[in-house]
């Protein structure tokens, strides 16, 4: 299958001058269409500022980024612009409370991104709005409200609408359920396997939490200090690890493998092994 997003040898630093520091050393990955690809780290590990570079906000030293065969790393100025207005590659913040403008509604934030790109009659974008909340189940009675009379699912839901509204053809979600409860993780997961069936986006799911991996991901990349570990089919990675530190994340989530709790001595030795790999150089 051909990739929708393929990220080869991406190197990215940040800081400037003597505090200039390496976050990327070397990323690979891929995402199909249709496909769901979690990539999970802690923080620190680079995760975002993987997902900044292919929206254009953190410039690669190295290595390409490439969309529907269209290579995107090296996009500058009017080009950047143009591109980010078509809207291909659409991004879900971690925290919508703070990534909605308080001051607009659900309806003029569903269509922000139709109103930038122009041509669209009153009557269209309220069309556009209606069928975007319909795809999250978002009830369209909801549309004249503001996100601070929202819950936090149905804040979820908008971000994620908001998204959709101009038919990207990949999702970036940052932790996109790290602030909700369990109940409302498990429906906004739920959303994105629905979506990426109707819609055929491929979908990258950053995460931190191994847990809310299983059952939704296809695959799953494990980034440590800004290096690819281990990456493979999320059965593979969830029951047969073989990383280090991918093993430790899998130790510690007690629904994954056997039914026991944590062993906490393995859990320490895995710790141990997992720093002498941090103290080890970064690949250049």
């Amino acid at each position: 299958m051909t990739a929708l997003l393929d990220v080869a040898g991406l190197h990215v630093a940040l800081g400037r001058g003597r505090g200039r520091a390496g976050i990327l050393h070397g990323v690979s990955l891929t995402v199909a269409p249709g496909e769901i690809v979690g990539l999970i780290g802690e923080t620190g590990s680079g995760k975002t500022t993987l997902a900044r570079a292919v929206l254009g906000l953190a410039r690669a030293q190295r290595g390409s980024i490439t969309i529907d065969g269209r290579e995107v790393g090296g996009l500058r100025g009017g080009a950047l612009r143009e591109f980010r207005r078509g809207g291909a590659v659409q991004y879900v913040f971690q925290d919508p409370l703070r990534s909605l403008d308080p001051e607009r509604t659900v309806f003029e934030t569903l269509v922000e991104g139709l109103v930038v790109r122009g041509g669209y009659s009153r009557a269209e974008l309220r069309e556009a709005a209606l069928d975007a909340a319909r795809l999250v189940s978002l009830p369209p009675d909801l549309l004249p409200r503001h996100p601070g009379e929202l819950s936090g699912g149905q804040r979820q839901r908008v971000a994620i609408a908001r998204a959709i509204a101009v038919d990207p053809r990949l999702l970036i979600c940052d932790e996109p359920v790290s602030a909700l409860d369990a109940s409302t993780r498990i429906t906004i997961l739920e959303l994105l396997l629905r979506l990426r069936e109707t819609r055929d986006l491929g979908v990258l799911l950053i995460t931190h939490d191994l847990g809310s991996l299983g059952g939704v991901a296809d695959r799953v990349v494990v980034l440590y200090h800004g290096q690819v570990v281990e990456t493979g089919t999320t059965e593979e990675v969830l029951l047969a690890p073989r990383h280090p530190y991918t093993r430790l994340l899998v130790s510690s989530v007690p629904s994954i493998g056997d039914e026991e709790p944590p062993d906490p001595e393995l859990r320490r030795a895995l710790r141990e092994e997992v720093r002498g790999l941090a103290a080890a150089p970064a690949r250049q």
